[in-house]
């Protein structure tokens, strides 16, 4: 069973492939600091953190990570087009007020932004929700619905459909199976629980 650790940042390895050295990295819905304490060990980033919860920048700030309290859309207004190689939601979108505003906000402050979402159409969601007829609790998945901020859960295949339906280019995505291990490669929005989806403004 994967460690408590392992299952706040299962993405952390993949997004730090993406990420080059010295990156200018802002990373909304930051958390306790993690990934950006993470990824300035491994690759040396310039990380700047944004989290709505003031315990929260407490932690980043005993980490050493830089962090700003503060709601995601005014803080976004405040930064110049791509101030950042690339901007971060990982485990966040879901629980932002307006993701569509605040995903294309990003595209223009952030060279690259990358999304890590759990899959709601992953097969065992999709039956414990059949047959509960409920939200599905599990080790990933610890809140009740009304101890959410919005809950605005989406599946891969949503998130595939809305890219292409804003014109946002794909240009890498990594599922992970039920074990957040393994590489998923077939039918991702049926065998996926988690989902990297790393994000630019298309050109054309």
């Amino acid at each position: 069973m994967e460690s408590k650790s392992r299952k706040r940042q299962i993405d952390a390895d993949i997004i730090c492939q993406w990420v080059n050295e010295g990156d200018r990295v802002l990373d909304l819905g930051c958390g306790r600091g993690v990934l950006l304490e993470y990824l300035n060990q491994k690759k040396s980033v310039n990380g700047v953190g944004v989290d709505i919860k003031f315990e929260y920048i407490l932690n980043c700030v005993k980490r050493g990570v830089t962090a700003y309290h503060g709601d995601i859309h005014h803080l976004l207004e405040t930064f110049g087009d791509n101030t950042f190689d690339r901007v971060i939601f990982s485990r966040s979108v879901e629980f932002i007020d307006d993701p569509e505003t605040v995903l294309i906000k990003s595209l223009r402050v952030g060279r690259r932004v990358t999304v890590g979402f759990l899959n709601q159409g992953f097969w065992k969601n999709r039956l414990k929700f059949l047959f509960r007829g409920r939200l599905v609790m599990n080790d990933l998945q610890q809140r009740a619905w009304y101890d959410m901020q919005p809950a605005n859960p989406f599946s891969v295949s949503e998130f595939d459909e809305f890219c292409h339906s804003r014109n946002i280019r794909i240009e890498n995505r990594t599922y992970l199976s039920g074990d957040l291990q393994s590489e998923c490669k077939t039918v991702p929005n049926l065998l996926a629980r988690y989902a990297v989806y790393d994000l630019s403004k298309n050109q054309d």
